[in-house]
């Protein structure tokens, strides 16, 4: 117990940076992997910017994987960390075992729906833009798919093995991964010109690699050990890790919503355009779209590796009853959130070119390259308020408080993030799209204020009674 006891006594601001930054570490490559994708693809120039948009076509699908993978992986982390706060080892136990059997078979169910259903699922993602989209997100989507039970074994095992102690291994595992990735995407996109089918096999192959340090974990774990009994099906255990994750899992899922309703009012509105109806332009706002998002998935990596980081050290403190500690983490990540909101604010509104060069525009015509400095501007204008609100999503979480989670993640992705993307353009066309972002983000931080007060006020009120 002395290792998870150090969660109760170390500095806060230390306990922060060795669980956040290695979380942080993980996600940005585990992000990396579709980036890194869509930066080869986009500079190779068999593919460009129609591999570009079907690369941003299939990128919502391996959210939704994401999606129930987080929900098992962070729902486990927050009920073993309270767990262990309360001493009860063998509901510990139960979790993990659990929540291994429900990834595996979760993981097949959508990799044969992805399989049957694939032309049905990439039209609903806008993949119909052209011809020649369509084809890539195809081929792409199929070899992604093959992928899937070892992508999101890889995503839930992550917070678990952070969750016993050992955040650096959890790093490693995916680092590992993602480092192959890099090293393959080259080799079957350029060297075998294996265009679509390369990128996707490179990726799955690093996914393969993470898995297996994670098995290899698993056999190895510091604070339990996991036993034949861990593996029966417990339908309480499962229901409460549930719960935790909905958080993690809404806030994902209603991402592929909003996503969904972006690329097809894309779609929709490109036709309306002057130029972008015009058919060898009529993919470029897709792609450009797409591209803005991996920049925002990169910052979103960043904010939610610190948040997620601190959930064993808040799920801990909050089950020894220690408040004062999990009030000053929430401070503390706060502060963090703002000053990286700050400094992506500043690179989205200066540096707009360079990042949109990252991704091949180069080899795009000025119509491309023009609409991309645009689409970063308007698209990440709030994006400090988006740090934050995604911050308090988490720490929510963190604390058990799922509801509140649930319902500000769920108002902030369906309410605004589908309703503007589908409302806006009817008003202002392609840069309809644009709006409904920022949008969304200024009306969610304005809730967010409110639900971070309510939490301050309610631990100055248990450091009253605990006095």
């Amino acid at each position: 117990m002395e290792l998870n006891g150090n969660l109760a006594r170390e500095k806060v601001s230390k306990l922060l940076m060795s669980y956040s930054v290695p979380c942080i570490i993980s996600l940005l490559v585990g992000a990396l992997y579709n980036i890194v994708d869509q930066i080869f693809i986009a500079n190779a120039s068999y593919l460009g910017s129609y591999g570009n948009a079907a690369n941003t076509v299939v990128f919502p699908l391996t959210v939704i994987a994401l999606a129930v993978a987080v929900m098992i992986g962070d729902g486990c982390c927050t009920y073993v960390s309270i767990n262990l706060g309360m001493n009860k080892k063998e509901n510990v136990k139960l979790s993990i075992g659990n929540s291994i059997i429900i990834t595996i078979f979760s993981s097949v169910v959508i990799m044969l729906t992805y399989l049957i259903f694939s032309n049905q699922i990439i039209t609903m993602f806008g993949g119909t833009v052209n011809n020649e989209t369509f084809e890539f997100a195809k081929e792409y989507f199929y070899y992604i798919t093959i992928g899937i039970p070892f992508y999101m074994f890889g995503q839930a095992m992550n917070p678990i093995i952070r969750a016993d102690g050992s955040p650096k291994f959890a790093m490693l595992s995916t680092v590992a991964g993602a480092i192959t990735n890099l090293i393959l995407d080259p080799v079957f996109i350029y060297m075998f010109r294996w265009g679509m089918m390369g990128a996707a096999v490179a990726t799955v192959i690093g996914q393969i690699v993470t898995v297996i340090l994670a098995i290899y974990y698993l056999c190895n774990m510091k604070i339990v050990k996991l036993e034949k009994q861990s593996f029966v099906l417990n339908i309480s255990i499962v229901k409460n890790t549930i719960i935790l994750g909905v958080t993690s899992f809404l806030s994902q899922i209603s991402l592929v919503a909003a996503m969904a309703a972006v690329n097809n009012m894309i779609r929709k509105y490109s036709l309306q355009d002057q130029v972008f109806s015009q058919v060898q332009y009529a993919q470029i706002p897709m792609a450009v779209v797409g591209i803005v998002m991996k920049f925002f998935q990169i910052v979103i990596s960043i904010v939610v590796g610190m948040a997620a980081g601190s959930i064993p050290v808040v799920g801990y403190n909050i089950g020894a009853k220690l408040y004062k500690r999990v009030k000053d983490i929430f401070i503390l990540l706060l502060k963090a959130e703002t000053i990286v909101g700050i400094i992506s604010f500043i690179i989205v509104e200066v540096f707009p070119k360079f990042l949109i060069n990252i991704f091949g525009a180069t080899n795009e015509s000025i119509y491309y390259t023009e609409f991309a400095i645009k689409s970063f501007r308007i698209y990440l204008c709030m994006i400090i308020f988006a740090c934050i609100n995604k911050a308090t999503f988490i720490f929510l979480q963190a604390m058990g408080k799922a509801k509140e989670s649930m319902i500000l993640s769920m108002v902030r992705e369906i309410v605004f993030g589908v309703g503007f993307a589908l409302l806006l353009p009817q008003y202002f066309g392609l840069d309809g799209v644009l709006y409904s972002m920022p949008l969304s983000d200024l009306l969610t931080f304005i809730i967010a204020i409110y639900l971070i007060c309510k939490v301050m006020k309610e631990f100055n009120k248990n450091l009253l009674l605990n006095r």
